[in-house]
């Protein structure tokens, strides 16, 4: 049986259903990129809520960019339509395009909806082990007919920010509460990283309110999305919890530390980034300052050497 590249013609337009969340957008690029690389002569347009909009800004494997809405995809008329998303409003949109190709992973619900059902990715891989979220996107391409190959890192574009002494960019919240590290350590490390390291500790917070312990440094509170990026890529080092300016810390080769505790960090690790290390314990508030700054150090001392 033809697979779906083959079943698209040359200009064919692809849409891409990633509404959400930060770290899942991030690691849809790597994916994107390979499709794109594959057949670049393919439009490729992503539906993704506008909070997560610019992590697709300026990238560009990416052509169009959607709000989404149960109708949007109808006037664009695209071939293929591929739902990583998963969800019932995601669902909708995908039968409501009227794409002759409605691609979707096989443990969905609504199955009646997909003529493409992707299987898992370990079948696809032939691996049955733990995968990692960027390679379980990524088999979805293979699956689809791009030809398997090593994944890359994630692609995001940001400006530069305008000329700062060295800095450190902290993260110091998380979407659960069993990933956050506590304040006070976080607090004990900002102060080692400006007095051990000479670096400016920035945190970057979504509100006021997550930062307030925080207020004796430079806080980022509630800063665009873009301009989040902006700093996390001009970065000297990046400190966080599991979280998804973690993942743009990643796509941009930042050195630094990510806290694990409260989830897998075989599924959600820096993807292709081994200057951002991770330290795994369960629970979070179990893995010491002294450990991290250790790390730290290492890292910035060797930042020389790196590409």
């Amino acid at each position: 049986m033809a697979s779906a590249m083959d079943q698209l013609a040359p200009g064919s337009r692809v849409a891409i259903i990633r509404l959400r969340s930060m770290g899942d957008c991030v690691l849809t690029t790597p994916a994107i990129h390979l499709l794109k690389k594959h057949r670049p002569d393919l439009r490729i347009g992503v539906v993704v809520d506008d909070r997560f909009r610019d992590v697709y800004t300026g990238n560009p494997d990416v052509d169009e960019l959607f709000a989404p809405s149960r109708s949007v995809l109808i006037g664009w008329r695209p071939r293929l339509v591929l739902n990583l998303h998963g969800g019932t409003r995601s669902a909708w949109m995908t039968a409501l395009s009227l794409a002759p190709l409605r691609a979707g992973f096989a443990h969905f619900a609504m199955q009646s909806l997909y003529n493409v059902r992707i299987p898992r990715a370990q079948q696809i891989l032939g691996e049955e082990r733990t995968v990692h979220t960027a390679e379980h996107v990524a088999s979805a391409m293979f699956h689809l007919g791009v030809p398997r190959t090593e994944i890359p890192r994630a692609r995001l574009s940001a400006d530069r920010l305008e000329q700062h002494a060295p800095y450190c960019v902290i993260h110091p919240q998380a979407t659960a509460a069993e990933k956050i590290w506590p304040a006070e350590r976080f607090l004990a490390l900002a102060g080692a990283i400006r007095g051990d390291l000479g670096l400016e500790p920035v945190f970057l917070g979504a509100n006021d309110a997550e930062l307030v312990p925080f207020e004796a440094f430079r806080r980022l509170s509630g800063a665009p999305l873009k301009e989040a990026m902006s700093w996390i890529q001009g970065a000297s080092l990046f400190v966080g919890n599991d979280s998804g300016p973690a993942h743009v810390a990643a796509a941009f080769g930042r050195p630094g530390v990510v806290l694990f505790g409260g989830s897998d960090p075989v599924v959600w690790a820096p993807w292709q980034c081994p200057q951002l290390r991770q330290i795994v314990r369960t629970p979070v508030d179990r893995i010491p300052v002294d450990e991290v700054l250790e790390v730290l150090h290492a890292q910035y001392a060797a930042r020389e050497v790196r590409p």
